[in-house]
């Protein structure tokens, strides 16, 4: 097995950026935004783009919750072994407000299409968006796309991307993985 990195910490932090600015530019308060991170790792990035919009733009109160997709999956009972649930925080109204779900690594695009399902619990929003850090542009199953992408990166099937996060991991980093 060998892993090549793909963005370092600095990179990860300019694109967190980016993507930040992209938001402000379509939500300008966002006083009628919501931000939805996808479990278990869509958080992480959906947490630090809240944190940049208040502490970097001054962009007070904007509500950010997490999504447990895992009972919404097509392949919930695939598996072998059980799947484990994650926790769903979404203490706001989503009901004609505009959602911006946000993931780590959009792949085959089947999480997503999970999480439009599981959001309509919460209520219909007038919108929804994809952020995405990381972009397999070439390994969906399903017609997604991402309205925000940090990088594209092309990687066969047996190549994985994996995201660590500081909080998580101990450091901020992206790597190609090859079996």
């Amino acid at each position: 097995m060998s892993q090549k990195l793909l963005l370092g910490a600095k990179e990860i932090e300019i694109i967190l950026h980016r993507l930040t600015c992209q938001l402000i530019e379509n939500h300008d308060d966002f006083k009628n935004t919501v931000l939805v991170g996808i479990q278990p790792r869509g958080i992480f990035v959906a947490n630090r783009i809240a944190k940049l919009l208040e502490d970097a733009y001054a962009i007070p109160n904007v509500s950010v919750g997490q999504l447990d997709i895992t009972f919404y999956r097509d392949d919930f009972r695939r598996g072998q072994k059980p799947l484990e649930a994650n926790k769903t925080n979404i203490n706001f109204i989503v009901e004609d407000r505009q959602v911006v779900f946000i993931d780590d690594v959009l792949y085959t695009g089947r999480s997503i299409r999970a999480a439009l399902t599981a959001i309509q619990s919460f209520g219909r929003p007038s919108n929804i968006e994809l952020l995405t850090l990381i972009d397999r542009r070439f390994s969906r199953h399903l017609p997604i796309q991402p309205n925000y992408r940090g990088r594209q990166v092309d990687a066969i099937n047996q190549e994985k991307v994996k995201v660590y996060w500081k909080e998580n991991e101990g450091e901020d980093a992206i790597y190609l993985i090859s079996e």
